[in-house]
């Protein structure tokens, strides 16, 4: 069975402050992130929405070829539009295109979840066997901390 990026879309509901597990990828999963310049741009954009009030960031890992992104919607704005927006200036701010169209997205249903889910998140670079002490990786970041 082949997807396609409207597959992504189907069922997909904007709920103002529902926290959304959101995991985007690089165009061919290029390692675009390896490069400290370009992952801490990316990650100035994440601050920039939330410092714009279109998401609250709770939790978030930058691996070199994708995002995961725990974040709670603000009102007024749709789960689309503001991953859009965020794939969007990254790219034009680096100067280039560095995302896959669509994103996968997950509604966390309890607030019991959030700590666990922010850090599976948070150990991604653990698991990839990037680093062997969380602390040594740089482009993460979690509210609880």
């Amino acid at each position: 069975m082949r997807f396609h990026g409207r597959d992504l879309r189907r069922g997909r509901v904007s709920v103002p402050w529902q926290v959304y597990s959101i995991t985007a990828v690089t165009l061919g999963r290029q390692p675009f992130f390896g490069d400290l310049y370009m992952a801490r741009t990316m990650i100035g954009v994440l601050r920039e929405h939330e410092a714009m009030a279109h998401a609250d960031t709770l939790a978030y890992v930058l691996m070199p070829d994708h995002l995961h992104w725990l974040m709670s919607l603000r009102p007024g704005r749709s789960l689309s539009a503001v991953v859009r927006s965020v794939k969007a200036i990254s790219s034009r701010r680096l100067g280039r295109r560095i995302w896959q169209k669509g994103f996968y997205d997950r509604a966390v249903r309890t607030e019991d979840d959030l700590r666990d889910l922010a850090r599976y998140i948070v150990a991604n670079p653990l698991r990839a066997r990037l680093v062997r002490h969380i602390g040594e990786y740089p482009h993460w970041d979690a509210i609880w901390l």
